[in-house]
């Protein structure tokens, strides 16, 4: 486990079965990899299996496969929809069962390849603001526009003028549901494509097994992002991205988990957007019941006071919410 002393408070290391100690080191390369997948599912056989605690450094592609690399280039002629967010994996872990708990800790996720390594454009009939295929519109589509830009630790310049801060994190990242094949687009109860900029280095994430093994998949890095991700796309990146994965016994829950050294948070997908913050905040609710001696009406209560609610994205096929309340309230 990383060096930062709260990790050892953490859920992944008072009840997974590494206790929080590192295991092995494993390398997923773009070579090792091989096929991308753009679906999550249990159909496809594991690039790599490992034991509970190991490490694996994944080096990923970004959401658009490598395709775009200039500002004149077309997004419509380059992308080829639906094979974007290109997903590594999936990695097994061995004695995860259906019912488990996939624990997480994003140890690193650090900008991979040659400047301009950062990446965002306009893809008509696809955004928050526009007509979609899902929300239709007569007005036409807006103008493709393709935007480059140098990005390192020192920040990602959008231009001469704006330095936006280097605020890495996963935009995609899951398990496999049980029987479902689901797009890597979407975000929904296994995990995926839920862009959620809390998806960062030091959070645990926790996810709801349900198929052996668990089937980890990840991809679509960002090296900054806002709420919402309002056009559609982040500042795109390959990346290399460290995890710590863990097995929780006998845990299970409906929808996505997170941890940080400060708060606890639930998330949820759903169209239309507040019942996406209803998943998240009802899940809330009930993990504060249920882990934390809190009676759920008073739990429902306190978050009308104390939760706090973070957008992930308003643009996929379900968008994504984040519920969270700061752990100093909680009593366990």
């Amino acid at each position: 486990m990383s060096n930062d002393p709260w990790l050892k408070s953490s859920i992944m290391a008072k009840r997974g079965l590494a206790k929080g100690e590192a295991g092995k080191r494993h390398e997923l390369s773009i070579e090792a990899q091989g096929d991308f997948h753009y679906v999550y599912g249990p159909y496809a056989k594991p690039v790599l299996t490992i034991n509970p605690g190991d490490i694996v450094v994944v080096e990923t592609e970004d959401a658009f496969g490598g395709v775009i690399t200039s500002e004149t280039d077309s997004p419509t002629a380059k992308l080829v929809f639906p094979f974007l967010n290109p997903q590594c994996g999936p990695v097994a872990v061995n004695g995860v069962e259906k019912g488990d708990c996939l624990a997480i800790h994003i140890h690193a996720v650090e900008t991979r390849g040659a400047q301009p390594a950062g990446t965002t454009c306009i893809i008509p009939e696809f955004g928050g603001l526009v007509g979609t295929a899902a929300t239709a519109m007569l007005n036409k589509p807006l103008p493709e526009r393709v935007r480059k830009m140098h990005v390192d630790k020192n920040g990602v310049r959008w231009s001469d003028k704006i330095t936006l801060p280097y605020e890495p994190f996963i935009g995609t990242i899951g398990v496999s549901p049980e029987i479902e094949a689901i797009s890597s687009l979407q975000p929904d109860y296994h995990g995926g494509n839920m862009d959620l900029p809390d998806v960062a280095p030091g959070a645990i994430l926790y996810f709801p097994v349900h198929a052996k093994g668990g089937l980890m998949y990840v991809g679509d890095c960002h090296a900054t992002q806002g709420d919402g991700e309002l056009s559609g796309v982040a500042i795109e990146q390959r990346a290399t991205v460290t995890l710590q994965v863990d097995v929780i016994k006998g845990w299970s829950f409906a929808w996505p988990r997170l941890e940080t050294q400060n708060f606890l948070m639930t998330i949820g997908s759903a169209r239309p957007l507040e019942d996406a913050a209803r998943i998240a905040y009802r899940e809330l609710v009930r993990w504060m019941s249920a882990d934390y001696g809190f009676d759920e009406i008073d739990a429902y209560m306190l978050l009308s006071q104390a939760g706090r609610i973070r957008l992930g994205n308003m643009v996929d096929p379900k968008y994504t919410m984040g519920a969270s309340i700061l752990k100093k309230y909680l009593v366990s």
